[in-house]
């Protein structure tokens, strides 16, 4: 068999690959909106989706005011923070980056809190003034992991570090807020950080929809040149890429994708981390597939996790920002270790 044959036989599996993962989203999706605390059959789910948001039937306000935004709003969010993570790694050359692991998505989760505890608003528009203080304090912490692993003799682990400790510095700033703050703001505060779907509405999904689709417009266009920088920022200038302007627009992607997802639904972590490698590994680091497949992989875990979580906890939702982290944790000491085993070897 010719080069040419084996390469198209890859991209034959890639696509496969993709497939199925579209397939397992369009069930797992199903299921999600059968799942809550009155399980609905598939049949009266897909009667309430042809019958259209103005039928009258129980089954119908239960699935376009409730489960269809719920779920809508979990792909999207998924998307977004799975798309953000592989940028976040592609372009600092880290397997262990991620939204949660850089602290950005705490400073973002910061930056709402703020808002929320002062009341700004945008426009009148009390969403919109979280948003921007997320998209402001997630710009903040980007640059500022960007310069830091630009500067020479600073390993992919000490990196980690300075996010960790990030992370850290903005959750007790998040605190201090609470303590400081009214009852009633403390409470929807606190519970922001969990990363709840129940926020979810045709709101966020718009918002978090729309970013995410624009993201991966954005992004498509640079699959080649993100491609050749996973080979190496030398190798990347070599072939006339602009390797400083590429990262400074994937680090502003990554940040609008973040604020967008915690704005409105709060701290979801680990999305980020787990979603790149799970479709690294199928697909491998051709970004042409590894884009779209990262952005399935994000929408199919934050929809899974969703449905476990409903699963769990009878008559209530469980955050689903508990369950991510659970899922989280462990693959992200798995990494390490693999790392460090790599590194001896």
């Amino acid at each position: 068999m010719s080069c040419h044959d084996q390469y198209a036989q890859t991209n034959r599996k890639r696509l496969g690959v993709i497939f199925a993962g579209v397939l397992s989203l369009a069930l797992c999706s199903l299921l999600d909106m059968a799942v809550g605390s009155s399980d609905l059959s598939v049949r009266s789910i897909v009667g309430a989706l042809m019958a259209g948001p103005d039928a009258e039937t129980l089954e119908s306000v239960i699935v376009w005011e409730l489960r269809l935004p719920m779920t809508l709003t979990a792909l999207s969010v998924g998307v977004a923070l799975a798309i953000a993570g592989l940028q976040i790694q592609n372009i600092t050359g880290n397997a262990l980056a991620s939204p949660s692991t850089l602290g950005i998505t705490s400073a973002a989760s910061f930056g709402a809190a703020v808002s929320i505890t002062m009341g700004l608003s945008v426009g009148g528009m009390l969403w919109l003034g979280s948003a921007m203080s997320a998209l402001v304090m997630a710009l903040v912490v980007s640059l500022a992991i960007y310069l830091l692993s630009q500067r020479r003799g600073m390993t992919p682990q000490t990196v980690i570090l300075a996010g960790i400790v990030m992370n850290f510095f903005f959750m007790a700033l998040q605190q201090l807020l609470v303590y400081w703050a009214s009852p009633e703001i403390a409470q929807l505060i606190n519970g922001w950080t969990f990363g709840n779907l129940e926020r979810s509405g045709w709101l966020s999904v718009s918002v978090a929809g729309c970013c995410s689709v624009l993201a991966l417009l954005v992004l498509i266009r640079h699959t080649w040149a993100m491609t050749a920088l996973t080979l190496g920022e030398e190798r990347a200038l070599s072939l006339g890429i602009p390797v400083r302007r590429l990262r400074v627009m994937a680090f502003c992607v990554s940040a609008v994708l973040i604020a967008s997802a915690v704005s409105f639904i709060g701290t979801i972590g680990f999305v980020g981390l787990v979603a790149p490698h799970l479709a690294k590994l199928t697909l491998g680091d051709d970004q042409r597939f590894l884009l779209p497949g990262t952005a399935l992989a994000g929408a199919l875990l934050l929809t899974a996790s969703s449905v476990v979580a409903k699963l769990l906890s009878a008559g209530a939702v469980l955050p689903v920002g508990i369950m991510t982290s659970l899922i989280g944790v462990p693959f992200l000491l798995f990494l390490m270790v693999r790392q460090g085993a790599g590194a001896r070897a």
